[in-house]
């Protein structure tokens, strides 16, 4: 994205426990098989926008990226990987150079039929086209996989509003997880390292969400520039 921001955004379910490494309960263990099955391959998270939005009335925040959703999976499939479906969504930000937060509409882009160099060559692509600082990818993985660094959290009944109001409200949730993004269906998207995670749920249950709702996929995420 513009911005080299910890999340957004965004993208197993938790067995990871906010006491420690590989403590869960029954219901997170048996979430996370469910998250893994239904995890695509790769996704990427991607915008055109090269412009700081602080005004979320701001008419630029309407647009659905349809152009950039159609030349994206273009260049998806002339790098030889399989473009899937994608999700237009809604973020909001934290700078902390800046010091201040920023709207953006972007797109989750899934990804399949690709190597971790080719998913890495196609996020570089699209930055050097549409100008952007970087763009995210995640891969998803096995919890206990080597390269697993980070994790996936979706979570329904999640708003923009909602979203942005519980990060002004948080500062440390704010600076350590830099924003979140939510589709356009009120589904909330983190992306975040794993020690970040216990960061994360805390701001998932400020915005009421039932954690045992949630999916937490377990991943290695990059940030492409």
């Amino acid at each position: 994205m513009k911005l080299r921001l910890r999340v957004l955004v965004a993208v197993s379910t938790l067995t990871l426990a906010v006491t420690g490494a590989g403590v869960g309960t029954g219901a997170e263990s048996a979430n996370a098989g469910a998250a893994t099955r239904d995890c695509p391959p790769a996704q990427i998270f991607a915008t055109d926008n090269t412009a700081i939005i602080t005004d979320p009335a701001d008419p630029r925040l309407k647009t659905r990226l349809t152009r950039f959703d159609h030349e994206v999976r273009g260049i998806i499939h002339a790098n030889g990987a399989r473009p899937g479906p994608s999700k237009l969504l809604n973020g909001l930000f934290w700078s902390r150079e800046l010091q201040q937060t920023t709207y953006e509409r972007s797109r989750e882009f899934d990804i399949g039929h690709v190597s971790p160099d080719g998913l890495r060559h196609i996020a570089g692509v699209i930055g050097k086209r549409y100008y952007q600082e970087s763009v995210l990818t995640f891969r998803c993985l096995a919890r206990m996989s080597p390269a697993t660094d980070a994790v996936e959290i979706q979570a329904p009944g999640v708003s923009p509003t909602a979203l942005r109001d519980a990060l002004l409200a948080d500062p440390e949730a704010r600076d350590q997880l830099g924003g979140g993004s939510v589709t356009l269906d009120g589904r909330l998207i983190l992306v975040t390292p794993v020690a970040d995670l216990p960061v994360a749920k805390e701001l998932t249950q400020a915005l009421g969400v039932d954690w045992d709702t949630a999916q937490v996929r377990y991943g290695d995420e990059e940030f492409v520039s």
